[in-house]
């Protein structure tokens, strides 16, 4: 008899539940993170995508619905429209710096590009700022940086000033008064209600996906206090310099904002009603710091990152990129059955140190999803559900975000895991 949506969810749901607890589910469940593969996969450009919501959405429903994924990590893909009222730096885009079928790109603080610095990172002079008053430098300083509409707001007053008697709301009024400022303003106006627009198609999405029987494994983001200090403020060349030259003013910040980063996962999870929240670790792999540093710099904030989310109830997502395997012994030190890591590499000595804490998820390598064979396909997962999938706790997904690999592999991988990646009760 054919099952409903509704119990397609459900049966979805709990298989993908009962993999993160560490039990055994029906079958192994597959999740691929998709990014930007439906849009290959139905036929648009990324900058269709970006600009046209409709079109990424009705490009996901097909990937979906198409191979029929247990779980689909929602997708990422910005609003154009947005972007370009805010004449945003840290991103390049389709029309702003990349080829209209290319994904976007990051562009972190004192990037070069085009023998120019896209902008500049805070200084070390300015941790103590930060330090001090957070929003204000975020808005006097940081907004101004990465946002060319939003230049003017370096030229405002500090924030705490309005705190003095009655007259610092009038000075603070004035300085919003500035022609400079307006305009700042009325592109701010622009950019969030275009962004009101995107999140309402969003939602949408995530609730035709809901009524079609999948659910959505996590909506919530936060970050690792490390990476928010490298990837958004110094850059990863000034907080390198920084764990020699600043130590103390690079962990006084990464302690800073932890619970920052911990509200962010958890105020998002509540929002949405999706318990799993996504850390996609960028700068802690083994060849951008040394063990000692890790242990020192990276995985202190991560663990109370990671913890704050626990105790609120959520499930960390934590998505190691680049070689994770000489930091296993340290993201061990987790509770049993409450966090979920995605091993890019090696996933077969991860299942030996975390196999019994964590459940794991990784895959195919996307060069083999490219270019290989249908049977070398099926080999690597067949090796993979045979030792990583042994006793459960196990999710399958590409080992790395998807982008232009070949359908009919991604197909291949599909359809093996679910044939082959039974277990017998």
């Amino acid at each position: 008899m054919t099952k409903t949506p509704e119990e397609l969810y459900q049966e979805r749901a709990k298989r993908v539940d009962d993999a993160i607890h560490l039990r055994i589910p029906d079958r192994i469940p597959i999740i691929p993170d998709a990014e930007f593969f439906p849009f290959k996969y139905a036929g648009i450009t990324v900058e269709e995508g970006m600009y046209d919501y409709e079109k990424t959405y009705t490009a996901w429903e097909k990937t979906v619905t198409d191979f029929e994924w247990d779980e689909y990590i929602a997708p990422f893909t910005y609003s154009g429209s947005v972007l370009d009222y805010l004449d945003f730096k840290q991103l390049r885009w389709p029309g702003h710096g990349v080829k209209p079928t290319h994904p976007y790109q990051f562009v972190e603080p004192g990037q070069v590009l085009d023998g120019k610095e896209v902008y500049a990172p805070m200084s070390a002079e300015d941790y103590d700022w930060f330090l001090d008053d957070p929003s204000d430098y975020m808005v006097r300083a940081y907004f101004p940086k990465i946002a060319g509409a939003l230049a003017p707001l370096a030229k405002l007053p500090p924030l705490h000033g309005i705190i003095c008697y009655y007259q610092g709301i009038f000075e603070s009024l004035s300085a919003l008064g500035t022609p400079e400022v307006l305009g700042a303003l009325e592109s701010l106006s622009k950019a969030s209600t275009e962004a009101f627009k995107w999140l309402n198609s969003f939602l949408g999405f995530i609730g035709r996906m809901a009524a079609l029987g999948y659910p959505t494994f996590c909506l919530a983001v936060t970050h690792a206090p490390y990476d928010y200090i490298a990837n958004f403020l110094r850059g990863t060349r000034g907080a390198m310099i920084d764990m020699y030259r600043n130590p103390e003013k690079i962990l006084q910040s990464c302690e800073k904002i932890t619970p920052w980063m911990i509200d962010a996962g958890v105020g998002g999870a509540k929002a949405t009603g999706i318990p799993v929240v996504a850390i996609f670790l960028h700068k802690g792999f083994e060849g951008m710091m040394s063990e000692e540093q890790f242990r020192t710099f990276y995985w202190p904030t991560l663990r109370k990152v990671i913890m704050g989310l626990i105790d609120a109830g959520m499930t960390p997502f934590v998505f190691t990129e680049g070689d994770y395997t000489s930091r296993l012994k340290f993201i061990k030190d987790v509770p049993k059955g409450k966090v979920v890591y995605h091993i890019e590499r090696d996933l077969f000595k991860a299942k030996e140190v975390l196999g019994d804490i964590a459940c794991l998820t990784g895959g195919p390598p996307n060069s083999l999803l490219c270019t290989g064979t249908t049977e070398q396909v099926k080999a690597y997962c067949k090796k993979l559900i045979d030792v990583v999938g042994e006793g459960g706790g196990f999710i399958l997904d590409p080992e790395a975000p998807l982008v232009d690999e070949n359908p009919e592999n991604v197909r291949v991988m599909t359809e093996f895991t679910k044939e082959y990646g039974v277990y017998r009760q």
